[in-house]
């Protein structure tokens, strides 16, 4: 089996690795190939072109090489990366242009995307929200199985959370930063003393934020710690009592699930988009998820519910390793060889 990864962003490769994980776990002979990153572009339009080609030419590649024995499944992770295809295969998706690719930015990706995901022979979406954006027509029959990127401690906590909040800021702007900021302005002088008083700020540099409008060099109270690795920026999160994020749009949320995985109050404003972590934080504690993102904050911080991590690892059930490792192995490797059951 072959994974062709756009390989984008952190998300989607740590989603691509995770997927290949489970199947060798159930027993297939799967690979990953990742598309060469492309010049950055000025437009969303070109952007998407570009991966879309990228994709394009490394799967040709690949598939050619294996002429002898070529793949019995391909999955496209995203609908980019299916968008050129030369040979149909599954798609896999966190969401669609249709949803994240508004007006001027989707004009050419939204049509095509329709197309592919019409003759896609299996639809891998990570979330019900993200299989609600794909077409109807798309949708029916038994085309579509949810298969969630799967989330887990990332270790023990630490004694004492000595970090106050946490976001992660990676494209500030879509990430809502500038509201983040503004109700840790409102908040902040109000926590006790003794509390902890730091907001940290991951996945952006400076100079990016910067770039955005945003100068917090000097900014009280406000960490930035740029992007980090993987293991680093957990350890971070395990040491926060909040996750705090704003997002204009929320195509998946790992970064959240991971946070409630770690332990840490999800603060959030209610953002559209297939957000998977949304219905869980409103569960665990409607309080923390509103438009006044400073009240939710304050009730966070000031007003925490102390059995709020134990029913966050509950929640987070379905989304285990162990759990999508039993999907894969009893349905996703059926589909993928075309022995799927009616």
């Amino acid at each position: 089996m072959l994974i062709v990864s756009l390989g984008s962003t952190e998300g989607l490769r740590t989603a691509d690795a995770e997927l290949h994980d489970a199947l060798r776990r159930a027993g297939a002979n799967a690979a990953i190939v990742s598309s060469r990153r492309p010049e950055p572009m000025r437009t969303l339009m070109l952007t998407d072109l570009a991966w879309a080609w990228a994709a394009r030419r490394t799967a040709r590649r690949v598939i050619a090489g294996l002429q002898d024995s070529p793949p019995r499944a391909i999955i496209y992770s995203s609908t980019t990366a299916a968008l050129l295809w030369r040979r149909p295969g599954a798609i896999r998706f966190d969401a669609t242009a249709a949803g994240n690719r508004p007006g001027r930015h989707g004009l050419w990706q939204r049509p095509l995307e329709r197309r592919r995901l019409g003759q896609a022979p299996l639809l891998l979406p990570w979330s019900v929200g993200g299989l609600r954006e794909a077409p109807p027509a798309a949708r029916r029959g038994d085309r579509a199985l949810v298969v969630p990127v799967p989330v887990a401690p990332s270790g023990p906590p630490p004694p004492e959370r000595d970090i106050a909040a946490i976001t992660y800021a990676a494209n500030p702007a879509k990430k809502g930063l500038d509201h983040v900021l503004a109700a840790w302005r409102g908040v902040r002088d109000e926590l006790p003393e003794g509390a902890p008083r730091e907001l940290v700020v991951a996945g952006a540099s400076e100079r990016a934020l910067r770039a955005a409008g945003m100068e917090l060099g000097r900014e009280p109270g406000v960490h930035v710690v740029g992007s980090l690795p993987a293991k680093d920026y957990r350890a971070l999160v395990r040491r926060a009592r909040v996750f705090v994020s704003a997002p204009r749009r929320e195509d998946y949320g790992i970064a959240q699930l991971e946070a409630l995985a770690d332990g840490c109050l999800l603060v959030s404003t209610p953002a559209p988009g297939p957000y998977a972590a949304l219905p869980i934080a409103r569960t665990l504690d409607p309080r923390l998820v509103s438009e006044d993102l400073e009240a939710a904050l304050r009730a966070a911080l000031l007003d925490p519910p102390g059995d709020y991590a134990e029913r966050a690892r509950e929640a987070l059930a379905l989304f285990s390793r162990e759990a999508v490792d039993r999907l894969v192995a009893d349905e996703l490797l059926a589909r993928l060889l075309g022995d799927t059951p009616r």
